[in-house]
């Protein structure tokens, strides 16, 4: 395992304790507190390309209270070859399948213009469809996939079968039971049609109905939304919060709301579709610093406020940083503790995304914030979504009160979007609770511990095996590399021959050269179903040949949510 982007020694073999977390060099570079690589070498007899532990300080100067571990192998030189050599192939036998359909030799299905619209503006861009028609199409049965029951630990998917090579489908009728499920969202496991979730939401519609049929602001803001608002904020540790019925939606709607002309926003390069298109539709300046890297970030930092705005030169009206907790496809956790020493340092603001971390990080759940340690207080603007952790839909934006009623007016999504279906929210509050403890029991703290041995036990195992995983140590959000493109069909479609259901993405979603598989990892899998399905993936791994790892796994330092880890984990 190797140091990733952001961890790298900057300053040679030298080891620096510095305050807050920072040693601003003269450059005006941010240095983080390292453990030396060869150091660590020199004592304890490990070569230098094995797994590094980068401890880093809080922005009190308290060291972390668990080493933040994140592996990026670099990738080897001959599947990067092969996988340039395999899309500069498609991309040949593209252009001669184009050639064919244009004197129509080959029938093409792909959306076109009219022959009596040839003349007009063209609805559709013809080059932009190359990757769907000639790549995309051929392997499109990996995903889409319909499922007919429950996301749980396992699920039901409806067969599909297709004529003419994935341009149309049809349903053979035959039901693929009991499929192990690895790439659904459902951290917490709260996604069920039975339990207490189930039984609430389902009184709660006998109640209120399905529908509002009005938005918050006119005749939809029922006492159920309230109460999860008011829940929202206490299980933050914040003064207040709203909710809105779309996740994607209240990063895309709200970032409008706080940032336009004259102001800069600061972008993680891996933030997520729906934080760059809020950050596109608020029409402030936009610049990208690198992934989790808190160099690159102080360096756009101080030429800003050194700077200023272009030609003019006046000060920025503000400065925001956007981030996420944890990286949908990185499995990377955001370096908060250094992000919030840098954002005060330069009176910035914090806007952090917790989609994938709230519920699924933390001793108490609580995200990101609550995994640090840190206080919820120094995040600016805390956004969150309830379709992963709670099972639900729709996302949260919490914060200070001042900021909540000037969202609760100026935001689109408040304004004009519908209310929450009563259901949802209901689902929502029983599992938030759950969480809390507030529902007489400790089902939900068992499944938050649950979810973080289960996400230790699975990442490791893998990477004993030789596969690249990428990530943080403890994110639920497990990705293993695959690079060549036929390799994204060709696993996805031998692990569901095999009864396991996985999720593949390649490019445009990620690199060209980084096509990977990415688990999600649920406290509603057992031992017996990880194992099972870390079988199969050894196996198919090595039918694909997929083991490319060329580094020995060296044992992890214990951290204290991990002696009850399973007791096989290291042997």
């Amino acid at each position: 395992m190797t140091e990733s982007p952001s961890t790298k020694p900057a300053n040679g073999d030298v080891c620096q304790r510095v305050k807050n977390g920072l040693k601003p060099e003269r450059n005006g570079l941010a240095k983080s507190l390292y453990r030396c690589h060869e150091k660590k070498s020199k004592h304890h007899g490990q070569p230098e390309e094995e797994e590094e532990e980068v401890n880093a300080t809080s922005h009190h100067g308290v060291p972390y209270s668990r080493p933040f571990v994140e592996s990026y192998e670099q990738t080897p030189m001959l599947p990067a070859v092969f996988t340039y050599m395999s899309y500069g192939i498609l991309t040949i036998f593209g252009y001669l399948r184009d050639f064919l359909r244009y004197w129509k030799i080959e029938r093409c299905n792909i959306a076109g213009e009219k022959e009596e619209q040839r003349d007009f503006v063209p609805l559709y861009q013809d080059f932009e469809n190359f990757y769907t028609r000639n790549i995309y199409i051929r392997i499109r049965d990996n995903w889409n996939r319909p499922l007919c029951g429950v996301p749980g630990a396992t699920m039901d998917l409806l067969e599909r079968t297709s004529p003419d090579y994935n341009w149309t489908f049809a349903q053979s009728g035959r039901v693929l039971q009991d499929v192990i499920n690895l790439g659904s969202y459902n951290y917490l496991g709260f996604a069920e049609n039975k339990g207490s979730c189930a039984d609430a939401a389902a009184e709660i519609t006998k109640k209120y109905g399905v529908g509002v049929a009005s938005t918050r602001q006119e005749l939809g803001n029922l006492d159920r939304h309230e109460e999860l608002e008011k829940l929202v904020a206490r299980f933050l540790g914040v003064e207040s919060a709203m909710s809105f019925g779309m996740g994607f939606a209240t990063n895309s709607m709200n970032i409008p709301a706080l940032s336009g002309k004259g102001c800069l926003l600061l972008s993680d390069e891996l933030n997520h579709a729906s934080l760059v298109l809020g950050a596109r539709l608020s029409g402030s300046t936009i610049r990208v610093f690198k992934h989790n890297n808190m160099q690159s970030l102080e360096k756009l930092l101080r030429e800003a406020i050194v700077h200023g705005q272009p030609r003019t030169r006046r000060p920025w009206k503000k400065i925001l940083i956007v981030v996420e907790g944890i990286y949908s496809m990185e499995g990377s956790i955001v370096r908060l503790p250094e992000m919030i020493a840098l954002k005060k340092r330069y009176k910035a603001y914090l806007y952090l995304d917790e989609a994938h971390s709230i519920g699924a990080l933390g001793p108490r759940g609580r995200g990101v914030v609550d995994y640090f340690g840190l206080d919820p207080c120094d995040v600016d603007v805390m956004m969150g979504t309830f379709t992963k952790s709670f099972g639900a839909a729709g996302g949260y934006i919490a914060g200070k009160r001042e900021l909540i009623e000037y969202l609760r007016s100026h935001s689109h999504s408040a304004v004009y979007a519908s209310s929450m279906s009563p259901p949802v929210v209901e689902q929502i509050i029983t599992s938030m609770k759950c969480i809390m403890g507030e529902d007489g029991t400790t089902i939900g703290c068992d499944r938050v511990h649950q979810l973080a041995k289960n996400a230790v036990y699975f990442r490791r195992k893998l990477q004993k095996m030789g596969f690249i995983i990428y990530g943080n140590e403890d994110s639920p959000v497990v990705p293993m590399m695959l690079y060549m493109p036929a390799k994204i069909a060709a696993f996805s479609r031998e692990m569901l021959k095999r009864n396991i259901g996985v999720v593949g993405v390649g490019f445009p979603a990620t690199p060209i050269i980084e096509s990977r598989a990415r688990f999600c990892i649920s406290a509603a899998h057992t031992k017996d179903v990880l194992d099972r399905a870390l079988s199969v993936i050894s196996e198919v791994g090595d039918l694909v040949n997929l083991k490319y790892s060329r580094q020995k796994i060296q044992p992890s330092v214990a951290r204290s949510f991990d002696d009850n880890v399973f007791e096989d984990i290291d042997d």
